[in-house]
């Protein structure tokens, strides 16, 4: 799955959240974090979204002016973060199911 990372200003929360209310962009996976949780900038928040490239288009005409889009090593080591996040709350997860 395609995916698209962006650092967005903390003032710009609101327009954030409503631009993730788009049609389209709310049929995309989206995860949003405090950037200072995984050692990025105060004040600062993490928009990863995964999806079709339509999806993604759609994210840069309407996240790219309320932040910055990541790319290069940058944004693949936060998203290797996330990932890792997920996995962990997957295997945490299973943790309420198993029988001692």
């Amino acid at each position: 799955m395609a995916w698209i990372l962006f650092a967005i200003p903390s003032a710009q929360r609101q327009s954030l959240e409503g631009a993730l209310k788009d049609d389209l962009l709310s049929r995309q996976s989206q995860k949003v974090r405090d950037a200072a949780t995984v050692g990025g900038p105060a004040e600062t928040a993490y928009v990863l979204l995964e999806g079709g490239a339509e999806g993604l288009r759609r994210a840069e005409e309407l996240l790219g002016p309320l932040g910055k889009r990541l790319e290069g090593a940058e944004a693949e080591a936060l998203y290797q973060k996330f990932k890792a996040e997920e996995e962990a709350a997957s295997a945490g997860m299973g943790l309420f199911f198993t029988e001692d």
